[in-house]
């Protein structure tokens, strides 16, 4: 934990746990779903392994994260305690997209924003089978890959930086700052595809209902306030 406060206030010693670097984006990602070390780590794509692991056993020391050894692998789990921090975390969310709308060109990270769109996918509405939809952002420098895939199946999906070899259902070449903006809710998919930023290539009836098999970031919807308000 950070150093203390060496204040009373119940404000200050939450701080004191969760104003520790990546803390409680460690907890955006329990409450997300992911339960795995390695799921972690996708969502938290530039913290170390190390770190993370020494974050893991500060909240499990503080009653916020347990651990669930099974089937040879640990999972992590949000205890009560933790789950009382799911609506903060959502509040510091929807705070953030109202108020802080700057997002540098270092923020934009084309493994977080296909892992997040990974889990926010709506199975009920992709085609049965396997459904690949291969991403491409021309503008994207290394290290990180141009080329992605997100592979549907079975109600299970997965993101591949590799080309896994599977029949490619549709096809996306976008800038990944537009798609980004997309995913936030910050702009329409008809629009940026009105802009030339994103284009899909792929049958007509899969373009058309590809928007519906994403239910785009849990803070998409949350309304901005007006551009006057916000300057």
């Amino acid at each position: 934990m950070s150093a203390s406060y060496h204040q009373f206030c119940p404000v200050a010693k939450a701080m004191e746990l969760l104003d520790e670097r990546w803390t409680l984006l460690i907890v955006r990602e329990l409450v997300s779903g992911s339960c795995r070390f390695n799921d972690l780590r996708r969502g938290l794509p530039r913290m170390s392994p190390t770190l993370l692991s020494k974050r893991l056993q500060q909240l499990a020391a503080a009653g916020v994260v347990e651990r669930r050894p099974g089937d040879g692998e640990v999972r992590y789990g949000l205890t009560p305690a933790g789950q009382e921090l799911r609506p903060i975390v959502e509040a510091v969310g929807a705070w953030g997209i109202r108020w802080i709308g700057e997002i540098g060109d270092a923020d934009l990270d084309p493994k977080l924003l296909l892992w997040d769109m990974r889990r926010n996918i709506d199975h009920a509405a992709v085609p049965p089978g396997r459904t690949v939809v291969a991403v491409t952002f021309p503008d994207v420098r290394a290290p990180h890959p141009r080329a992605w895939w997100l592979v549907i199946a079975g109600g299970e999906a997965d993101v591949c930086d590799e080309d896994p070899g599977h029949e490619v259902t549709v096809s996306l070449t976008a800038e990944l700052r537009a798609l980004v903006q997309v995913w936030r809710g910050d702009r329409s998919w008809t629009e940026t595809l009105r802009s030339g930023q994103l284009r899909v290539h792929g049958p007509e009836a899969v373009r058309r209902t590809l928007p519906g098999w994403f239910t785009l970031s849990v803070f998409a919807s949350v309304p901005r306030p007006p551009a006057s308000v916000s300057a």
